[in-house]
């Protein structure tokens, strides 16, 4: 059994699709990140940088519990442990793999700073709303042509594109995906996915 602590966040919704898509069984522990219990002494045993999400694994290697934290290392875990969604061949590993540090690296960060300071912002700093709003723009591009070549990040559907879409899905960018013809014909293949679906409503 996997236990998974998380919040309704981009971040924490990698790895609910993943288990999802995988059908490994899997508790949810709800973080309140809003009332400060990624704090708790309890989460940061599993998560000492207090970020969601974090899982332990109950049946790790040798039989014995494994936390792990960051989500793509989560991510590369589960692939490895399950066999599924993480190419073998050294090549496709590769790709998978540079394409997920791809979103950790850039995707990520860049994309929250987008919406931290178009939503969140004590004040409206036009000059960092653009700066944010022209990198996902960057970013949008970039996946758009790498989606010309192949229908997925990785060539197949990966833990590339599941540790992606939580990020990419929704309308609160400033950038508009229909701009970007190969990147929402991805996105719409994935959002159709039951299994994203499901993992998209956990853990409301």
């Amino acid at each position: 059994m996997i236990q998974l602590h998380t919040a309704g966040t981009p971040n924490g919704k990698k790895i609910s699709i993943f288990l999802e898509e995988a059908g490994l069984p899997y508790a949810v522990q709800r973080i309140d990140i809003g009332n400060g219990e990624q704090f708790k002494p309890d989460f940061l045993a599993i998560s000492p940088n207090n970020k969601i999400p974090a899982i332990v694994d109950e049946d790790g290697p040798g039989g014995k519990p494994l936390s792990v934290f960051e989500s793509g290392a989560i991510l590369l875990y589960l692939g490895e442990k399950t066999g599924t969604l993480l190419p073998t061949e050294p090549r496709a590993r590769s790709q998978a793999v540079q394409w997920l540090m791809f979103q950790m690296g850039g995707i990520g960060p860049m994309f929250g700073q987008n919406y931290h300071f178009q939503n969140s912002a004590p004040e409206k700093l036009p000059y960092a709303i653009k700066r944010y709003i022209d990198e996902t723009r960057r970013l949008f591009g970039v996946m758009d042509k790498r989606l010309a070549e192949a229908p997925y990040l990785a060539g197949d559907y990966s833990i590339a594109d599941i540790a992606a879409f939580p990020w990419v899905t929704g309308d609160w960018h400033g950038v508009s995906r229909a701009d970007f013809p190969n990147l929402a014909r991805w996105h719409d293949a994935i959002a159709a996915r039951p299994a994203v679906q499901r993992g998209l409503r956990i853990p409301n």
